[in-house]
């Protein structure tokens, strides 16, 4: 996993609701909840576990439909989730390790995951999410790219606050070394508080790039019997079932 210091996450955590609102992700939980709930023959959904939750915007479109439990490693963003889902359960804890004794009917684990930048961490955190999966139940995998799918990319955003705040940002990726299992994203931010000051602070990231044979690999030694549903934005969604007889280890 990414153990460097990771602004977005830290210090700036609490503009992330200028950066990334629930509104964004309307289209987005539109497509995944479908999944989530699964086909007839699925097991009921009624609970469900988001490792790496973030500022709990995409779970807040799940609130109506699942009780959930959200974590995440940095405070400052769980603390932004509890603002916005504030009838769903926090619980700090990295996703490789993380084990709250219970099993849940479906496990989602988003773009957190890009953070896992070497096999190790993948398999753990994949462990991780067998561990609380109860057998019948649904895994749903979101990464932003496969090593086959990957591009170069600039996307920029950012929005106002009722209180005169406003946040602009730009962010590239790019992979400098194809040969290895990372690429690098770079964000600049335009900040601007409530008495009209601005600021300019910038923060990069770096995240894991696999092949799906890969990915399907690891999560069938995890217990997972895996088909990818591709969406609208060229990502490849990985639905696990976890096995009867899977080991969680």
């Amino acid at each position: 996993m990414s153990e460097q210091p990771l602004r977005l996450y830290t210090d700036l955590a609490r503009w992330w609701p200028l950066m990334s609102p629930p509104a964004d992700y309307v289209e987005e939980a539109d497509v995944l909840l479908p999944l989530l709930v699964g086909g007839p023959d699925a097991v009921p959904a009624r609970t469900l576990l988001e490792l790496g939750a973030g500022g709990g915007s995409l779970a807040s479109h799940f609130a109506p439909h699942f009780t959930l439990t959200l974590t995440d490693r940095s405070p400052g963003m769980l603390a932004v989730s509890a603002q916005v889902n504030p009838a769903s359960e926090h619980v700090p804890g990295d996703m490789r390790t993380l084990d709250l004794g219970r099993e849940f009917d479906r496990v989602l684990v988003h773009d957190a995951i890009m953070y896992a930048t070497d096999a190790d961490a993948v398999r753990a955190t994949l462990r991780t999410a067998a561990r609380h999966c109860r057998p019948g139940g649904l895994l749903v995998l979101v990464p932003d790219h496969l090593r086959e799918t990957f591009q170069p990319d600039t996307e920029h955003g950012g929005e106002d606050a009722e209180d005169g705040r406003g946040l602009r940002y730009l962010m590239w990726s790019w992979d400098p070394d194809p040969a290895d299992t990372t690429f690098e994203v770079a964000y600049a931010f335009l900040l601007r508080d409530a008495d009209g000051q601005t600021s300019v602070e910038h923060d990069r990231h770096r995240e894991g790039l696999f092949a799906r044979a890969e990915w399907l690999a690891w999560l069938d030694a995890a217990g997972f019997d895996t088909r990818i549903q591709p969406d609208q934005w060229e990502r490849e969604i990985f639905i696990g079932r976890k096995r009867e007889a899977a080991a969680s280890g």
